[in-house]
């Protein structure tokens, strides 16, 4: 039967367990703040995040493999009698081939051997190119020890330093901050975590935490943070060091986690891999980590049981790491952009277009020719917008903000002057005034979404 126990006893048994059981590349993430726990008997638990709806659970339950079925039974059934939904995400066939829930591949992660990694590099010039550019550069890698105090010691040199490496990298994101399983704190569990940190001049420039997989003798290389601005090649030079240093500590595997919607996922799961390209870089990502030339790559799922959906179970894991609501998850990243801001405002434009072009024009505009040159105008800040949100060009956004103000002007000025005069009616009033005010509030958020990319970077 499933318990929940005090706080005070939950990290030691967690920890014990995690060093026991803790097979999946997920398992050490547990120990950090934001999951609950669910217990059976002595020796099996389950990490998992409570959304308001859903438990789901990070990987597979820390239980040998024969308790398995009845480990994740019981957590389903708690789950169903506290009104939740249940589920796992980032489990691995060990634990589908053994557990009687349907499983949806999710995306892969790539998997080195230590000792293999030297024959990875003779077979991949691009990335020892970009080694050496590093190397060029005066890029310096090293193991560095921060004991727990440190957390509190704000003066501490190296950990400011970091600490400002990590605000840097995280500001320069297009999403809000993720919690659940990819939550953002290297200097979060030292010393049991092992961290790396890459210097330039001096002064570090990336960082790259290591977290344990006891139950392989593993390492997720689980952080990896280049600062905006470090030179070519610091990623790569954070992870050839921390390979050569799981050889030298007889490592027998090492992972960079996983490549969400990598592989052959479902069609719709591809299709929002194309739809999230502005928001998530998951072609880039997959990139990356293919080019380091891993041994192998391992399927990761999400599991639920029958009677769950699959668009309802991803929906929960999106709850998980979203962490806050999805509602102020999607607010807050909206308000990160520029990119994001940018194809929303190129979205709405189509459909606002389209409206000028069927308008009557003898009615809204003073002449035809008006309202044929909004509806030129508005194409090309439309194909301008998508173009920023294609690749973002800092010349072509600035001149995007002009030409918006500026139609924010002469709209204000033909409305007050020419439109709102005719129009006695309270509808059409409303459509007018908003038609003034839109090119006014979409010239502020871009100038703030250009300020915030400046500052990213």
């Amino acid at each position: 039967m499933g318990t929940h126990v005090s706080e005070h006893d939950e990290r030691a048994r967690v920890l014990a367990l995690v060093r026991r059981f803790g097979w999946n590349a997920t398992s050490f993430q547990v120990l950090e703040p934001g999951y609950r726990f669910f217990f059976v008997d002595a020796d099996a638990c389950v990490a998992y995040v409570d959304t308001g709806r859903a438990w789901v659970a990070a990987g597979a339950p820390l239980a040998a493999e024969a308790r398995f079925e009845s480990v994740a039974a019981a957590f389903c059934a708690a789950a169903r009698a506290a009104g939740r939904r249940a589920c796992f995400f980032a489990t691995e066939d060990r634990f589908t081939s053994r557990v009687p829930l349907r499983a949806l591949l999710v995306g892969e992660q790539p998997v080195w051997e230590p000792e293999l990694w030297n024959a990875a590099l003779r077979e991949s010039p691009s990335l020892r190119e970009q080694l050496r550019r590093a190397r060029a550069k005066g890029v310096h890698v090293r193991a560095i020890e921060i004991e727990a105090p440190a957390r509190e010691e704000a003066a501490a040199p190296m950990h400011t330093a970091m600490a400002n490496v990590v605000a840097r990298w995280q500001k320069a994101r297009e999403l809000a901050p993720l919690g659940f399983l990819a939550r953002v704190d290297p200097l979060a569990l030292l010393p049991d975590r092992r961290l790396f940190v890459a210097e330039h001049a001096g002064a570090p420039v990336g960082i790259l935490a290591v977290a344990p997989i006891y139950g392989r003798n593993g390492w997720l290389l689980q952080n990896l943070l280049r600062a905006p601005g470090a030179p070519n090649g610091t990623s790569e030079a954070l992870v050839d060091h921390a390979m050569r240093e799981a050889l030298a500590s007889g490592c027998s595997l090492v992972t960079l986690g996983l490549a969400p919607l990598a592989g052959r996922v479902p069609p719709p799961l591809r299709l929002a891999r194309r739809a999230g390209s502005g928001l998530f870089d998951f072609a880039g990502l997959h990139a990356f980590k293919a080019k380091l030339r891993p041994s192998r790559w391992d399927a990761a799922y999400l599991s639920f049981p029958e009677g769950t959906t699959a668009p309802r179970a991803i929906i929960d894991v999106l709850a998980a790491f979203a962490h806050r609501g999805l509602l102020r998850f999607g607010l807050a990243t909206l308000a990160r952009g520029p990119r994001l801001l940018v194809s929303l405002l190129a979205v709405l434009l189509v459909p606002w277009t389209l409206l000028l072009a069927s308008a009557d024009g003898a009615r809204w505009f003073p002449a035809g020719a008006v309202k044929w040159g909004w509806v030129a105008f508005d194409a090309v800040i439309a194909g301008a917008l998508f173009t920023l949100h294609r690749r973002w060009r800092p010349g072509l956004a600035r001149a995007v903000v002009a030409a918006v103000a500026a139609d924010a002007v002469v709209t204000f000025i033909e409305g007050i002057c020419w439109n709102l005069p005719r129009e006695p009616g309270a509808a059409a009033r409303t459509l007018l005034v908003t038609a003034m005010l839109a090119p006014i509030l979409a010239t502020f958020v871009l100038a703030a979404a250009i300020r915030r990319r400046r500052a990213g970077v």
